[in-house]
C-alpha cells in the first residue's frame, strides 16, 4: 500500500512554527525550546491575533490539542495558516503535567490530534505506511528492554514495588485504569463510553468471574482533574481499588488490561500483557489488542509491538534534555531520569500540590455525602 500524497516524513517535525496559542504559562519556556527555530516564537492568548500573526509571517501556528475546535480549524484553513497540534509525549517526565512540571516530550502533529480516530494523524499514517529498517527495529527492541528494566512509564521511572495486591488464588486479574473526565482522548476516542463508571460496568459485563482491579488516574488522585468515583460505587463493579506504588510493577502482576483509551494499555503491550480496548486509542486496530471500541476503517495493517514502539516512541515525538534544554533522543531523556536534581519541584509545583490535595479531600467528601443521600 502506498502512503497518501500528504504523508509526512520525519523532517516535518521542523515545521516553520512562528507562534503558539493555548499554551499554559508554565509550559511556555519549554515549548519555546522544542519549537523555536531562529525567529523568536510568539505566544498568544487570542486565537485571532495568533492566526493573523502566523499569516503575516508566513508560518504555522502551534496549538495545544485541547484548544482545537472545528470553527478554529475552519478559520485557519480560510486564512491559509497551517495548524500544528501539540500534546504531551508518551514518555513525558518524572511528575505530572497537571502539577506544573513542564513536559520533556511533546507531539507536534500537522494532520490532527492522535487521540481523534475520526481523522488521520501523522502517527496513524506512520503506523499505516512506515517501513521499519533493521537498525531501527533493533533500537526499538533495546528501548523496550530499558523501559521494562527501569519501570519507565509516562510520568515515572522507578523500580519501587507496588502496593500489595490481595486477591483470591487462581483468579484472572484484570486491571482497569481510570481516566480524566473530559479528557480529549475520552471525548474524541471513547466511542459509546464516556466515563470511568460506564467502563467498569462494561468490563464487569464481559468478565463476570474476573478479579477486577481499578486504579484511579494520577491526575485525579492528585486533585488536579475531575473523574473521581466514590469507593462505594467503584466496588459495585471492581473487586479492589489500587492506589499508590508503581504502575509498571502492578502491570507485571495482572493478566490483562481493559481500558478505554489510556496509555496504560500501550505500556501493558510493551510488557507482553493482553489488552482490550473499549475506545479507540492510537495502539488499537493494528492487531495488538482485542478491540471492542468504534470501527477503525483506516487501520488494519498488522504491526508487532517492536514496530509500534519504533514509531510511537522513536520517530513520532520530540524530546528535550532537561539538563541542556536541547532537543535529544528518547534514550538521552531516559538517561536524565537518574539525575534527581533535574526534577526537584519549583515553588509553583509545591503550591499546586497543596492545592490538589485540598481539592481532592473536598471532592471525596462531596462524593461520600452524595452517595449517602442516594
Amino acid at each position: 500500500m502506498s502512503p497518501p500524497s500528504s504523508f509526512p516524513g520525519p523532517e516535518d517535525h521542523n515545521l516553520p512554527i512562528v507562534c503558539c496559542y493555548g499554551i499554559a504559562w508554565w509550559k511556555r519556556r519549554r515549548i519555546r525550546s522544542f519549537l523555536q527555530r531562529g525567529t523568536r516564537l510568539r505566544f498568544f492568548r487570542s486565537r485571532i491575533l495568533a492566526l493573523f500573526y502566523a499569516r503575516r509571517h508566513k508560518g504555522a501556528l502551534a496549538i495545544w490539542a485541547s484548544k482545537v475546535t472545528a470553527p478554529f480549524e475552519k478559520m485557519a484553513y480560510k486564512m491559509g495558516v497551517p495548524i500544528v497540534i501539540i500534546e504531551d509525549g508518551f514518555i513525558r517526565s518524572l511528575g505530572l503535567g497537571s502539577g506544573f512540571l513542564p513536559p520533556c516530550s511533546i507531539i507536534a502533529d500537522r494532520q490532527g490530534a492522535y487521540v481523534d480516530p475520526s481523522r488521520p494523524s501523522d502517527l496513524e499514517n506512520l503506523l499505516a505506511y512506515k517501513e521499519i529498517s533493521p537498525a531501527l527495529y533493533s533500537r526499538a527492541q533495546d528501548l523496550i528492554c530499558t523501559l521494562q528494566e527501569r519501570h519507565i512509564s509516562k510520568y515515572a521511572a522507578s523500580a519501587m514495588a507496588t502496593i500489595p495486591l490481595p486477591h483470591p488464588e487462581n483468579c484472572h486479574l484484570i486491571l482497569v485504569p481510570g481516566q480524566v473526565a473530559g479528557d480529549l482522548s475520552v471525548i474524541r476516542g471513547g466511542g459509546a463510553i464516556t466515563n470511568n463508571l460506564d467502563l467498569l460496568k462494561a468490563v464487569r459485563h464481559h468478565n463476570p468471574d474476573a478479579w477486577i482491579i481499578y486504579r484511579p488516574h494520577p491526575d485525579v488522585e492528585a486533585g488536579h482533574r475531575s473523574g473521581a468515583l466514590s469507593d462505594e460505587i467503584t466496588c459495585r463493579y471492581a473487586d479492589y481499588i489500587h492506589r499508590g506504588g508503581s504502575i509498571t510493577a502492578l502491570l507485571e502482576e495482572v493478566d490483562e488490561v481493559h481500558t478505554l483509551t489510556s496509555l496504560t494499555g500501550f505500556e501493558a503491550l510493551l510488557r507482553g500483557k493482553k489488552v482490550t480496548t473499549y475506545g479507540a486509542p492510537f495502539y488499537a486496530g493494528w492487531g495488538l489488542t482485542t478491540h471492542r471500541g468504534p470501527r477503525l476503517p483506516r487501520r488494519g495493517r498488522q504491526r508487532d509491538v517492536i514496530e509500534l514502539v519504533a514509531i510511537s516512541l522513536i520517530l513520532y515525538p520530540l524530546y528535550i534534555n532537561p539538563e541542556t534544554n536541547q532537543l535529544c533522543e528518547v534514550e538521552d531523556l531516559i538517561a536524565c531520569f537518574d539525575k534527581t536534581h533535574l526534577w526537584e519541584p519549583t515553588m509553583a509545583m509545591l503550591l499546586r500540590k497543596r492545592q490538589g490535595q485540598l481539592r481532592y479531600l473536598l471532592s471525596r467528601f462531596s462524593l461520600v455525602s452524595l452517595f449517602r443521600r442516594v
